[in-house]
Order: structure tokens, then C-alpha cells, then sequence
């Protein structure tokens, strides 16, 4: 087995492929010409329809030099908290830590946890509590964050967050489901970053 290695290494090394980024695929919308073709075959008196890619909108080319903003859509499953809006940078917290988004930031899907999420304008800084949820980053400067819930900073009352904090550690001491726990560690962990995101 170990024999074949090194004509394999030197093989590899000299193929010459790679797996095209999003980036480098065209913004035009995209036609199936492969679907197009074999209805005209089976159906040539009726025009074809439209396949899910012909709603799809046009996806914005990627700049050739990097924007000077960063251009945030913030939506929740019943509201959207910022639309086309655009800022300095977003500092958003994924589950493997906080991430800083800037103009021109790599491509990126990441997962949020409960947290802060920090949007700067200038000297403006608004500061939301999210629960969960994914952040896109896009390679032509667009953010995309969908939050299951999300709360301005300067709405939560901080005698609540520790009275919840107080019940489900409670909660989570009498459990004798694995439900129950499941369910009592959740409550636990959101008041527990509610109330770091308060105190510090």
C-alpha cells in the first residue's frame, strides 16, 4: 500500500483542479438548459415552466476593492430589526466565540449563541440579545443575520434576568427527566449570557 504513496503524492501535485468559490460563478440568474432541452423532447407544444432558480434575484457581483461599509440585514422570524443598512462593522457572538465582521471579511456561515451583538455606525454603537441563530457573510460585503429572538440591550430588566437566573438553577437541581434538565440547562444558559452581557 505504503508503495504506490509516493506515485500517488507525485500525481496529486500535478492535477490541476480546484472546486470554484461563490464568488467566481457568475451574478446572472441561472437557466437549466438540461431541463429546457428534454421538456422541448417530451412537450414541444408546450412552454416549458419555470424552475426555482428563474425567482431567485440576481446575486450582487463582488466588488474588485473593498467597500468602505459593510451592508447588515437583521431579521427575526416576525420582524426585521435592519434592512440594507449599512455600517462600520458587526461584532456578532458565534458559538466559537465573539467575530468580528469588517468590510471585505471572507465568506462565512457561523452559528450564534446567546449573546451580544454589537452593530457600530461611527461612534454608534446598538447593542442587541440575541438567542440563537446563524450569521451569512457574504464575499460582496453583505452580512445576513437571522436571529431567533433578539432584544435591544437597553430593554432588559437586569432584577428579572436574575430572578430567572435564580429559578432555573433551581429548576435544574430538582430535575428527574432528562426533559426537564434539558430544558432547565437551556433557561440557565441564556439568563447566565443575559446576565453577562449585562454586567460586563
Amino acid at each position: 500500500m505504503f508503495r504506490h504513496g509516493s506515485r500517488f503524492l507525485s500525481r496529486a501535485s500535478t492535477m490541476r483542479w480546484r472546486r470554484p468559490f461563490s464568488t467566481d460563478l457568475p451574478a446572472e440568474a441561472y437557466k437549466d438548459s438540461n431541463f429546457v432541452e428534454a421538456w422541448r423532447k417530451a412537450i414541444p407544444t408546450v412552454e416549458p415552466p419555470s424552475t426555482p432558480s428563474a425567482f431567485m434575484a440576481t446575486r450582487p457581483a463582488t466588488p474588485s476593492s473593498i467597500p468602505s461599509k459593510l451592508t447588515v440585514n437583521f431579521v427575526l422570524p416576525y420582524s426585521s430589526e435592519l434592512s440594507g443598512k449599512e455600517v462600520d462593522m458587526v461584532i456578532i457572538p458565534a458559538t466559537t466565540g465573539q467575530m468580528g465582521v469588517l468590510p471585505g471579511h471572507v465568506a462565512t456561515i457561523a452559528e450564534l449563541k446567546p449573546g451580544i451583538l454589537s452593530v457600530h455606525e461611527g461612534n454608534d454603537v446598538s447593542k442587541y440579545f440575541v438567542s440563537g441563530g446563524f450569521a451569512y457573510v457574504h464575499a460582496n460585503s453583505f452580512a445576513d443575520i437571522i436571529t431567533v429572538e433578539a432584544v435591544p440591550l437597553d430593554r432588559i430588566d437586569p432584577n428579572l434576568v436574575q430572578k430567572g437566573l435564580t429559578d432555573f438553577t433551581q429548576k435544574l437541581s430538582t430535575a428527574s427527566t432528562d426533559v426537564e434538565k434539558a430544558e432547565a440547562q437551556i433557561g440557565v444558559d441564556v439568563h447566565s449570557a443575559l446576565n453577562a452581557a449585562l454586567t460586563g
